[in-house]
């Protein structure tokens, strides 16, 4: 997702946004199943989560382009073991992200996939990345790549996001151009897009402990 904006008159708008919103919603029906959070002897969730589909703008670039991202992730904590860490780590998760972009110069829509690997929350926020392993005709050759994003819950007209590309993940350099860097797990920027159509609501839940050796 290295490209920026595009600029133009929007043609064929409507018909892009109802697309993109359709492909969105196609593809998150085919989420990974996950385990069902629950909630603690004091009522409190015991399984982070971040649901829900909005459209945004972005606040630094006007353009006639439609945005939207979908997610469906849920923490499933100490449950994808790493090379050193056999027990996993307490931000593991799973679900699926969509990414829709209507570009209004090309008069095209693409959408891209991919499978949550980690969701960390606080109050009425989260981030969470995921590595994408499909991308529609006209799209970003993002297959392979994991991507971050970030989610603020603020209620119904106040949502935002924010994601790992677009210039907000450089690695600036004096002598050669700013290149993109690699995103580690659950690394995002705050969520600095306002949503202006549908949202999203995060559960936030604390990072448990590490469970005891069996």
């Amino acid at each position: 997702m290295t490209s920026l904006p595009f600029r133009g008159r929007g043609r064929g708008r409507r018909t892009a946004v109802l697309v993109a919103l359709a492909a969105g919603l196609a593809l998150s029906g085919s989420a990974v199943a996950v385990p069902g959070g629950g909630q603690d002897a004091q009522g409190r969730p015991v399984r982070a989560s971040v649901v829900g589909s909005g459209e945004f703008r972005l606040p630094y670039y006007k353009d006639d382009d439609v945005r939207s991202f979908t997610f469906d992730a849920r923490a499933v904590p100490y449950s994808r073991p790493l090379p050193g860490i056999p027990e996993g780590l307490p931000t593991d998760a799973r679900g699926t992200v969509v990414v829709s972009h209507y570009s209004a110069e090309r008069d095209i829509t693409y959408t891209s996939k991919g499978n949550v690997d980690c969701l960390v929350t606080g109050p009425g926020t989260a981030t969470l990345t995921a590595v994408i392993t499909e991308v529609s005709a006209g799209g970003p050759p993002d297959v392979g790549r994991r991507l971050g994003f970030s989610v603020h819950d603020g209620g119904r007209s106040a949502d935002r996001v924010g994601f790992s590309w677009n210039g907000v993940n450089l690695l600036p350099d004096t002598d050669a151009p700013a290149e993109e860097a690699t995103v580690g797990t659950c690394m995002a920027p705050a969520p600095y897009a306002p949503v202006t159509k549908g949202g999203y609501t995060v559960t936030h839940a604390d990072l448990p402990p590490k469970p005891p050796a069996r």
